[in-house]
């Protein structure tokens, strides 16, 4: 019998030692979650890590308070997994178990511990009913990779299948699963957005119906619940579909991941902690099943491409496009010499305005992109010059003319748009920059007659928001879309023969040596929507930089010249993946002070890493929700061994946080940022 517990709690640390009653020590086991209390007055539901008989010592010992589960709910190869995630993002693993588990696994107060104990699966959330069909046959170009892909994964582990846009890679992916499935295997197919899932679900639910179920956060609490329930059973689905938090669902059987868009920076966990990359999580999940992983895309990260050309990874090319359609053409439009020549009607130049007219003429469907939500970037009084910006955070306020209110991005206080500048008092403002809602505004004024959708945050909030419009433009309610990066994520539409990017220059000016990468990511993408089952479409690309490589390379669909320019920069200036990047993170309300703690905190790096650690620095954006921020680049050798690092910079934390001055003081590290 074991008297003792460790259990690891949803708070920054790794666990807790607690003591098991006599009534209980049947029930307690490893992988089972028990209700604790915690501090003065709370109660929590953990996980039970550890049972053991090592009395601790100088410390109350509190008791577990009840057991809910009959049987495991969290099984060895998820602690593997946790652990890995742990150690190689640097974070406790409390903050790994807070990320894993659906919020119905883990309540927190009496009442809500009786709902989970006798809430029941309803059918809806387990899974996307419906009666499977046969496989649809693939055509030649889609079955020589299909034999490729197989012919690799009997030398490799992971394979990269680089395949154009609109190339099939869906139904390549299905044959694939298929295949797994019937020898007995499960499935994991992840998307990096969830706006994805609808159209793809639709199409997986017609071969696997329920042997499928999808898992992303726009559901619901009790639906999630229900799927993370169905894969602890003894018959969990055989597929499951999601976005990154699926990567920590119970797997029993994994046999293949799939990652579609692997490029997608969404799959990077940004806040909060662990900030996991779930392409790579999901890469050693694989590998901890013995599991195969195939990554997908037209347009491969960098890293990603890089490690193929070197042999780690398989690699298929599919050039080709379902049935024979041709890549759209791209049309590079100066829009500082359309200016000059007053041939710009607001955002529009007279190019795209006439392809928007014949598109529309022969009832076509035309998708724009502008890649900042919004009316305007910000309003500026034109007397004075005084910008709205906001109280905690160091922004300007965005304009929304619809509420006619500025919003925070960051931290999203709102404030209505004032009279009058509270400067100079005057009441004349412009607002500056081009946001989608202005974009949509500036279209209704052009084509009045056209039928248009705006895909942003603020119009696709919701799972159903998001179903809505792409239900709405795939069956042609609507002929103009509007949208962010939310329109380039590998959506289908069938007669979209017209696509515009507006302002190409949006990303390529940020101060991040990916912004042309993700600027060739995001255009090429972009630029795939157009041409589907008719002709090859085309594209306007508007840019006020005609003459630049990266504008002409996207044009002209040159990955290869854009990877090979990138890597040489990188490799010169010691980036990745010649290099591994570690941020250092400091917050504290108190600037003069974080100033004092960042140095002191870098000195300690340098005394241990010595020239691999750049700063502290400002990041451009130095403060959010009150907190000024301060960073520190660590620089390491792809070779340096990952666990005497984590070692290092975790005494170094707590060596900072030891200091009674950063009694406040929050120091976080962001492994392989993006």
């Amino acid at each position: 019998m074991y008297h003792y517990a460790d259990i690891v709690l949803p708070v920054p640390f790794d666990s807790f030692t607690y003591s098991i009653p006599a009534a209980l020590q049947e029930k307690v086991m490893r992988g089972c979650r028990v209700v604790v209390p915690f501090g003065k007055s709370k109660i929590y539901t953990g996980i039970v890590v550890r049972t053991h008989n090592n009395a601790p010592t100088g410390v109350e010992v509190k008791a577990i308070m009840e057991v809910l589960d009959e049987r495991p709910v969290v099984n060895e190869m998820q602690f593997r997994f946790w652990q890995w995630i742990s150690q190689y993002y640097i974070c406790p693993l409390g903050d790994v178990y807070k990320a894993a588990m659906p919020g119905g696994m883990k309540p927190h107060d009496g009442k809500a511990l009786k709902e989970a104990q006798h809430r029941r699966p309803s059918a809806d959330a387990l899974s996307v009913a419906g009666n499977s069909q046969p496989l649809h046959a693939l055509n030649k170009a889609q079955g020589e990779a299909l034999a490729e892909i197989e012919a690799s994964f009997h030398e490799k582990d992971i394979t990269l299948l680089h395949g154009v846009t609109s190339s099939g890679k869906t139904e390549i992916y299905i044959h694939i699963i298929n295949k797994h499935i019937e020898a007995g295997k499960q499935v994991l197919y992840l998307l990096p957005e969830i706006a994805l899932t609808t159209q793809i679900t639709e199409r997986l639910q017609q071969v696997f119906g329920e042997r499928m179920g999808v898992y992303h956060s726009k559901f619901t609490e009790a639906q999630r619940l229900n799927v993370y329930k169905r894969q602890c059973s003894d018959h969990p689905f055989q597929v499951i579909l999601g976005v990154r938090s699926s990567i920590f669902l119970p797997f029993q059987e994994l046999g293949l991941i799939i990652i579609d868009e692997e490029h997608d920076t969404s799959y990077k966990q940004q806040e909060p902690a662990p900030r996991y990359h779930a392409r790579n999580a999901a890469m050693m999940l694989a590998r901890l099943f013995g599991a195969k992983t195939l990554l997908g895309t037209a347009t491969p990260a960098f890293e990603t491409y890089h490690l193929a050309r070197k042999g780690r990874y398989g690699y298929v090319k599919l050039t080709e496009r379902y049935l024979g359609l041709q890549l759209p053409e791209i049309k590079i439009i100066d829009i500082k010499e359309e200016r000059r020549k007053k041939r710009m009607h607001g955002a529009f130049s007279f190019p795209l305005i006439e392809a928007i007219r014949g598109a529309l003429s022969r009832h076509e469907q035309i998708i724009l992109f502008q890649n900042r939500r919004g009316f305007s970037h910000f309003i500026e009084c034109k007397q004075c010059g005084w910008v709205p910006r906001c109280p905690h955070c160091d922004v300007s306020l965005t304009y929304h003319k619809k509420t006619g209110m500025l919003t925070c991005h960051y931290c999203g206080y709102t404030v209505h748009l004032p009279e009058k500048c509270p400067n100079c008092e005057e009441v004349n403002f412009a607002d500056v920059g081009l946001g989608t809602e202005k974009v949509e505004g500036q279209i209704q004024e052009l084509f009045p007659e056209a039928i248009t959708l705006r895909m942003d945050l603020d119009t696709a909030k919701t799972r159903n928001q998001y179903e809505r419009i792409i239900h709405d433009f795939a069956t042609h309610q609507a002929d103009i879309l509007i949208g962010t990066q939310m329109v380039t994520k590998g959506l289908d539409f069938d007669h979209v023969s017209v696509v515009g990017i507006l302002d190409a220059n949006t990303m390529l000016n940020l101060p991040d040596f990916r912004s042309h990468e993700r600027t060739f990511h995001i255009l090429s993408q972009v630029a795939g929507r157009a041409g589907r089952k008719k002709e090859a479409g085309v594209v306007i690309l508007q840019t006020r930089s005609a003459d630049s490589e990266i504008i002409n390379q996207i044009a002209a669909n040159d990955y290869w010249g854009m990877f090979y320019q990138e890597m040489t920069e990188r490799r010169d200036f010691h980036y990745p993946p010649f290099v591994r990047l570690i941020y250092v993170y400091l917050r504290h309300r108190d600037n003069q002070l974080l100033d004092h703690l960042a140095q002191e905190t870098a000195t300690r790096l340098r005394n241990v890493f010595g020239e691999r650690v750049l700063g502290p620095d400002c990041p451009p954006i130095s403060r959010i929700q009150s907190l000024h921020i301060r960073k520190i680049v660590l620089k390491m050798e792809p070779t340096l061994p990952t666990e005497q690092v984590r070692k290092n910079l975790i005494a170094i934390q707590q060596e900072t946080l030891s200091n009674p001055i950063a009694k406040n003081l929050n120091i976080y590290y962001d492994v392989d940022p993006m």
